[in-house]
């Protein structure tokens, strides 16, 4: 009976296909950072400091996320050699972490301005203000459309994404606030506004390093079940037992499983592995898994400290 083990990879270049947005929006982020930065302390204006503050934590990450990218792909282009032997994706994943630091820094920082500016009148230039957050907001736009297909491929290119999104209504606010203080001269409003935008930022800087976290800590995937997945292996012919069962995430779009299957010494062990790697890869999207088969009658297998 003859039974074909491919051991061929799956494509693990989710960071890696998108890296031509990610070069392509860091390079407008970078040219407009400058722009509005310059804008900010001519205007004197917070809403503008603050969303040229977060453009340039964009910036940042954007950064983190391409040197990431660049040396996983570089190494995994070496092969299976070398001490990283899972290779240096898991480097996108503390890129992405990193920039939701970086979010809740400039967030809190926008926060504590805002509250002091409050009790001040401080004069602020609108009409520059006005038009370099009007050409913010075409920028974020054309930045977001470029990443959006990417995002449900890559976690950094999500989080550039939600960046660019939440730039795209930092802008926005920016413009509401140089109308109102144009219009009305009620100067409490940049800082109102400024205080609006860091408490947008903080729920999604959340989410992004909550979920960034999980895989860093080697947590199973979203949507899989390890108590589930137990049972319907332990539920294959000629499975008598499941054990050492481990599902994480490498980093987007990669996840694996190792795990320890004992069998009835007469079944055939070829066909429960197949079953297994099969069952893993149709039903919970897992191509890479190491299987250790393990008949019931050796000894040895239970000695395994943890």
């Amino acid at each position: 009976m003859g039974h074909d083990h491919d051991h061929s990879h799956v494509d693990l270049g989710a960071g890696r296909r998108n890296l031509g947005r990610l070069v392509f929006v860091t390079v407008i982020i970078a040219l407009f950072c400058v722009v509005e930065v310059v804008t900010a302390y001519t205007t004197n204006s917070l809403a503008m400091l603050s969303d040229a503050g977060h453009m340039l934590t964009d910036l940042v990450g954007l950064t983190m996320a391409i040197a990431a990218i660049t040396l996983a792909d570089r190494h995994a282009r070496r092969g299976e050699t070398g001490s990283h032997t899972y290779g240096l994706y898991r480097l996108e994943i503390v890129a992405a972490f990193c920039n939701a630091l970086l979010l809740f820094a400039v967030a809190l920082y926008v926060l504590v301005e805002a509250i002091r500016r409050l009790s001040s009148k401080p004069e602020i230039l609108t009409t520059p203000m006005l038009v370099v957050a009007v050409a913010g907001l075409v920028v974020n736009i054309g930045a977001f459309f470029i990443l959006r297909d990417g995002r449900s491929e890559s976690l950094n290119v999500e989080g550039a994404a939600l960046e660019v999104l939440a730039d795209l209504v930092s802008s926005i606010g920016v413009i509401i606030a140089a109308v109102v203080l144009k219009v009305f001269g009620w100067t409490w409003a940049d800082a109102v506004i400024g205080v609006g935008i860091g408490v947008w930022i903080l729920p999604r800087a959340t989410r992004l390093g909550g979920r960034a976290l999980r895989i860093l800590l080697q947590s199973a995937p979203r949507g899989v079940d390890p108590d589930r997945l137990r049972s319907e292996l332990a539920g294959l012919p000629g499975v008598i037992d499941v054990h050492d069962l481990h599902v994480w995430t490498l980093t987007s779009g990669m996840d694996t499983a190792t795990v320890h299957l004992m069998v009835d010494p007469s079944s055939d062990t070829h066909a429960v592995l197949d079953q297994a790697r099969e069952l893993l890869k149709t039903r919970y999207e897992i191509g890479h898994a190491t299987l250790q088969v393990e008949p019931a009658d050796h000894q040895g297998c239970d000695e395994v400290g943890w």
